[in-house]
This record gives C-alpha cells, sequence and structure tokens, in this order.
C-alpha cells in the first residue's frame, strides 16, 4: 500500500475486499487436481526461457505447480543464476532433477519433449516469437506482458493457439490479485471491474488509464559486448545496432542501456509505457466497459518524444525513443471514451452516469465502493468474472486450466484486443494523425501507410511465423 494512502482509502479497500471475501471460494473444483501439483510424480515439468530480473517473481511462482528441467537465457550470467534458483528451490521440496541449461530456446525445445509448460519471461519482442515455437512443440505457455510487439504478432498467436489447442496465459496479474495490505491479498481490480459490469456505475460514459510517463536518457556510449550476453540472439528481429551502457539514469538498479529492464523504452523492443503499463490498466479499462472482446473505432492523440521523428521513426539512435509524455483518446462503438494519459495517479477511473471509482494497486475509492457495506455484490458476482474458478493467485489459475483444458483468466483473444489499442496508439503518436480503426476485420480504414504499421520488417532468420 502507498504510503500516502489516506485512512479513508484504506477502508474503502477494505471494504471492497470484505465484499469480495463474502463470496464462497474453492481450491478446485477436482479435489484430485489439486493433489496432483502436491505429488512428485503427477507435477507437470517446466521449462524456463528468460531467466532474467522478471522471472526471479514469475519463475518461483511456477515452480509451486511444476518442476524445472531446463532454463534458457541468451546471458549465461542470468541462466546460469535461474538454474542455481531452481536447484536450491526443488532441493528443498525433495526434487533431484537435473536442471540443464541452454542459450538457444530451440535447443531446449527439440532436447525436452518431456516438459508440458514453459515460461517466457524474456523482451518483449522476443514474446511471440518463443510463444508461438513453444505451442508448435506441444507445450503449454505462460508469458509475461506485453505478448505482442506489433498487432500482426497477435493474429498469428492466436492462429497458432487454434491450432494447437495449447492453454496460455498472460502475465496480467491484475487480472486475478494485487497485494495491497501489508501483503494481503486484495482484488480491488475484480471488484471494480464487477461494479462498472453490474451496472451500479449507471451508463458507463468515460476511462482514463493513467500509466505514467516513460524516462528519457542522455547520449549512451557503445559499449563492448558483455562476453556473457549473446548480442545476436538477443536482438532477435529487431535491426543488428550498436550495444550502447552508459551511467545510471532514472533506474538506479540498472545502467542506461538497450538491454535488461531498460530495453523498454525502446520502440525496437518494446512500446515504451502504452504497452508495459498499457497491457495492465488498458486491459482492465477494457474488460470494466465490456469491449474485452472487440475494439476502438478511432484513436487520436498528442505525444512528446525525447528525441526528433521523421516519418513515424527516430532520427537519432543513441538515446531512449519511447514518447514520456502523452493524452491519447480512444472512441468505442458503444459511445464510451477511453483516456490514455501518462499524468494523474496510476491507476484506472471509470465514470458513469450514477458514479465514479478509482482503482489502483493500493486502493479502489468512490461512493459505489463505500455502498459495498449495505449493498454487497451477489454472491457470484467475482466468481462468475473469473470464468468460475478460485481467483487470487493468477500462477495457480494457469496451472489450473492446464489440468482441466479451460481458458485462462488472462486469454490471449482479450489480451490481443488490449494490446491492439495500445499498439495503435503508438501507431497514432508516432505518425501524428488520427487512426480509424476497424474492430471486426482489424484494419486501419482510409489510411493504407499506417495501416503497414500493423507489422513491421523483422531481420532474417528471426521472423515471426504462424
Amino acid at each position: 500500500m502507498s504510503n500516502r494512502q489516506t485512512r479513508r482509502d484504506f477502508m474503502q479497500t477494505t471494504l471492497a475486499a470484505a465484499a469480495a471475501s463474502s463470496m464462497p471460494y474453492w481450491f478446485f473444483r477436482d479435489p484430485a487436481a489439486a493433489k496432483a501439483f502436491q505429488s512428485p510424480n503427477e507435477r507437470p515439468l517446466i521449462a524456463c526461457i528468460g531467466t532474467g530480473d522478471r522471472w526471479n517473481a514469475v519463475g518461483p511462482n511456477a515452480l509451486k505447480f511444476g518442476d524445472c528441467v531446463a532454463v534458457c537465457d541468451v546471458d549465461s550470467e542470468h541462466a546460469q543464476k535461474g538454474k542455481k534458483r531452481v536447484e536450491n528451490a526443488q532441493n528443498k521440496k525433495g526434487s533431484a532433477k537435473e536442471v540443464k541449461v541452454y542459450e538457444n530456446y530451440l535447443d531446449l525445445l527439440d532436447k525436452h519433449p518431456e516438459t508440458q509448460i514453459v515460461t517466457v519471461v524474456t523482451p518483449d519482442h522476443w514474446h511471440s516469437k518463443i510463444s508461438i515455437d513453444a505451442m508448435k512443440h506441444g507445450k503449454d505457455v505462460y508469458c509475461e506482458k506485453p505478448l505482442t510487439l506489433t498487432i500482426d504478432e497477435g493474429k498469428k498467436i492466436i492462429k497458432v493457439l487454434d491450432a494447437t489447442k495449447r492453454v496460455f496465459q498472460v502475465g496480467t496479474q491484475q487480472r486475478s490479485e494485487m497485494s495491497a495490505n501489508g501483503g494481503k491479498v486484495q482484488q480491488q481490480f475484480l471488484v471494480a471491474v464487477a461494479l462498472a459490469r453490474s451496472g451500479r456505475l449507471g451508463k458507463i460514459q468515460k476511462v482514463e488509464c493513467r500509466i505514467g510517463g516513460a524516462p528519457t536518457s542522455s547520449d549512451i556510449p557503445t559499449a563492448e559486448v558483455p562476453k556473457h550476453l549473446n548480442w545476436d540472439m538477443w536482438l532477435g528481429q529487431a535491426p543488428m545496432t550498436d550495444y550502447l551502457q552508459g551511467g545510471f539514469g532514472n533506474n538506479k538498479s540498472y545502467p542506461e542501456s538497450r538491454t535488461h529492464y531498460e530495453f523498454r523504452w525502446w520502440y525496437e523492443y518494446s512500446g515504451g509505457k502504452l504497452t508495459d503499463w498499457g497491457a495492465h490498466h488498458v486491459d482492465i479499462a477494457t474488460w470494466a466497459i465490456g469491449m474485452e472482446n472487440s475494439g476502438p473505432i478511432s484513436v487520436e492523440g498528442t505525444a512528446k518524444h525525447p528525441v526528433p521523428f521523421e516519418n513515424g521513426h527516430p532520427t537519432v539512435s543513441n538515446r531512449y525513443n519511447a514518447a514520456h509524455e502523452f493524452k491519447i483518446n480512444v472512441k468505442y462503438a458503444n459511445g464510451i471514451d477511453m483516456l490514455i494519459r501518462n499524468d494523474e495517479e496510476n491507476g484506472v477511473l471509470i465514470e458513469g452516469t450514477e458514479g465514479r471509482i478509482f482503482v489502483s494497486r493500493g486502493s479502489l475509492k468512490g461512493k459505489p465502493v463505500e455502498d459495498l457495506e449495505s449493498n454487497p455484490l451477489p454472491a457470484d458476482a467475482i466468481s462468475k468474472l473469473y470464468k468460475g474458478k478460485q481467483p487470487g493467485d493468477h500462477m495457480r489459475n494457469f496451472f489450473e486450466c492446464c489440468v482441466d483444458r479451460t481458458q485462462p483468466i488472462s486469454d490471449v483473444y482479450t489480451h490481443h484486443r488490449a494490446m491492439t489499442t495500445c499498439h495503435l496508439s503508438n501507431i497514432a503518436i508516432r505518425l501524428g494523425r488520427k487512426l480509424n480503426w476497424d474492430p471486426e476485420k482489424q484494419e486501419i480504414t482510409g489510411d493504407a501507410d499506417a495501416n503497414k504499421w500493423q507489422a513491421r520488417e523483422q531481420r532474417k532468420g528471426f521472423e515471426v511465423t504462424a
């Protein structure tokens, strides 16, 4: 919980949590499925592709439900740290399974047909290709957000998912839980969505996604590629370029660079804040307004980029280039307006004719939240929203669905729709003009040049193919 959160905010969040906790929970509908994750002989086998910073949260969570037999990373230091952490965790559980280490994920997939599950926790521009190849190898996939670098990649992932019938969970954990009160799991995002969809706010008119701005950088000098990093493989589909690394700027944990955590601020590898935090808040907002299986009809906005642009492309190659300030207006066919902005308190504001609520990782507040004390949501409101399973653990939901072959709470189809809005926003501000979108045909209309931006040129040998 934020130190700035007021007692009123705390009480409103607590009321929402209490309203949710009064609803019936169950561990598994099938008791045998619950035991499957406890039995050493029945635990699924996992391969972990990408063992850097974010994997330190994803990997250990996956190890609660399965055993890892292989790790892969193009940074050998990350790979060895991942191997050590897996072995330490599994030794504590009495599992002595050998953990193999790989640099190329295709070698891992080819040599470990016994694995059922793959976690993908790499830089964004690798998510789609690795996920597609994993599904083609018969694996169920847990992939961190944002799942795609382009709209076209989302269409390709869906094509392969439909063909292979795999189980696929995207790492948008706000759909499951968010620890806000001293580590105690609260479900404020689920409650917020349930309130909006139940009519408690009246007719929804507007939503705001406040996602914060991206950092800028100074000129980052060219540096020698570290011996432990396969730079060619790290770049993947992105253009070959110099390795850059400078001093510590906005992030005191990582130096300014093109790699590791800082890749987020380069359009070559990510979409800046619009896909980093937009993948969370735009997803929640789209779900709340009932447009999770559709899309906008128009997108336009203004932005400030840290370097000059020409025809949508940065003209400076040694500084972060993703937008650091922006206000983007998104319109939906049902008359609802969405504003995606970098300023104001981080979170999602939902406004209707009968009330408004604000939800973030630290609070859920507004008059409709206070009213839950005397008029709680129906007993099955959250469980229905959560597709009939127990909310509260995003990774558990994935493994549950791997057992019963059902769709996880953060499915590819709705994530693709939310990410389409984020990608369209980036296209609009990079080209500097309004885009009209056909959500049925999934095309930019009346602008053939802009429509080409659904995909991008990919380096030979690293193409994302369905």
